[in-house]
């Protein structure tokens, strides 16, 4: 029997994703899409009335009206067959643009197989280094609590804020938002401009990861 592709629900496909996630072993930058009503719809893929995978489209926010694949699974074990069920996929969902992250192996292979006109929106680095950039007399003080923070690390919605006080005064601030698949999180910080060119920018980014890495530890 040919490959065939079929609407279904997002948890109909969870097992395949979880070791999706596993094997990507990263930030996946869409993870949170499904948990986004009305934003996606899912496919499993089918091998003579088994299903071996999934294909995921997006389909509102920045790509209404232009459906766009940014999901494509295949268990290892029939990979060979990685192509069929694509050409499958896209018959049934229709979709004619691409968003992917260049590590999902399998989606870039595919991609750069069938799509043309390839930009590169942005680059995701790999944190791999401990920085030691000085504090410059700047304290850092966190304004959401423990318990806050962590809930919405179960969740993976919303985050935790912190500033950075130089003298007193709130000169930045930042935090780490958690819409991503575990354990990953999203840093973001702002230097209030009559601080900046000081190095606070740096530090404040170096010390929100150290935090980060401290939220598996008991509550306090």
């Amino acid at each position: 029997m040919p490959p065939k592709a079929h609407l279904c629900r997002p948890e109909d496909i969870l097992p395949f994703r979880t070791r999706q996630r596993a094997e990507m072993n990263c930030q996946i930058v869409h993870d949170s899409l499904h948990r986004r009503e009305g934003w996606t719809l899912t496919y499993r893929l089918e091998l003579d009335a088994e299903v071996v995978g999934f294909g995921s489209t997006a389909i509102a926010g920045p790509w209404k009206d232009r459906p766009t694949v940014f999901e494509f699974y295949v268990l290892p074990e029939y990979r060979t067959r990685a192509f069929d069920l694509f050409e499958a996929f896209l018959a049934t969902c229709g979709a004619r643009f691409f968003e992917i992250q260049s590590n999902d192996t399998l989606l870039t292979v595919v991609t750069l197989a069938y799509g043309r006109d390839t930009a590169s929106e942005k680059i995701v680095f790999h944190d791999a280094c401990l920085t030691v950039h000085p504090a410059n007399g700047a304290v850092l003080k966190r304004v959401t609590s423990l318990e806050e923070i962590h809930e919405s690390r179960e969740r993976r919605q919303g985050g935790g804020e912190w500033i950075l006080e130089v003298e007193g005064a709130a000169a930045a601030k930042g935090g780490v938002l958690f819409h991503y698949n575990r354990p990953y999180g999203d840093i973001y910080m702002e230097v209030n401009e009559a601080f900046r060119r000081r190095g606070l920018g740096a530090y404040l980014v170096q010390e929100l990861k150290k935090e980060c890495y401290n939220l598996h530890a008991p509550l306090q």
